[in-house]
């Protein structure tokens, strides 16, 4: 026996792609499929994350786009080699892959729900003062542009009556 090697359940995690042959809804049940292969080789999900259909970065048998699909599981290892069998035989995944991943403690998930509240809000701050820029743009500056249009405009008018001018000359003909 080996010193190093725990017993019991490890942390994994499988991210795998459906075909964009399937509806989102149809998606959604192979996933649910996915997870079901999981569960019945003695997995516990822990984590369950839909990303929805995106665009691949290149072609897997003729198919531009995927739905893509996140599982965190517990499982003892023995048996992590029957799912990666079945996933790999099933005709409904495009790719998948399964890592170990180191089990987050709750203190680590809250610290990450903060992290994330706070980025969250300093978005949300900085779209404010986004929208506020372009509400209290500079009333100058959108005069100017006015007038440049007005310019414009006024040089068109010139344009247009040397234009009939020169037409409804008689010694053009």
């Amino acid at each position: 026996m080996s010193k190093t090697k725990t017993t019991g359940a490890t942390h994994y995690e499988v991210l795998f792609i459906l075909p964009n042959r399937f509806t989102d809804d149809e998606a959604k049940t192979v996933s649910a499929s996915v997870e079901k292969i999981i569960a019945d080789n003695g997995g516990n999900v822990t984590l369950r994350e839909y990303w929805g259909k995106k665009r691949l970065a290149y072609e897997i048998k003729h198919n531009a786009f995927g739905y893509y699909s996140l599982f965190e599981f517990d499982l003892e290892g023995k048996n992590l080699a029957k799912i990666d069998t079945a996933l790999r035989l099933s005709t409904d995944v495009l790719r998948h892959q399964i890592v170990v991943k180191k089990a987050k403690s709750a203190e680590a998930l809250a610290k990450e729900a903060k992290i994330r509240a706070k980025i969250d809000s300093k978005k949300a701050a900085d779209s404010k003062k986004q929208e506020e820029k372009i509400k209290t743009a500079s009333p100058s500056s959108t005069a100017s542009k006015v007038s440049d249009k007005s310019d414009k405009r006024a040089e068109l008018k010139d344009l247009d009556e040397k234009l009939e001018g020169i037409l409804s000359a008689k010694d053009l003909i």
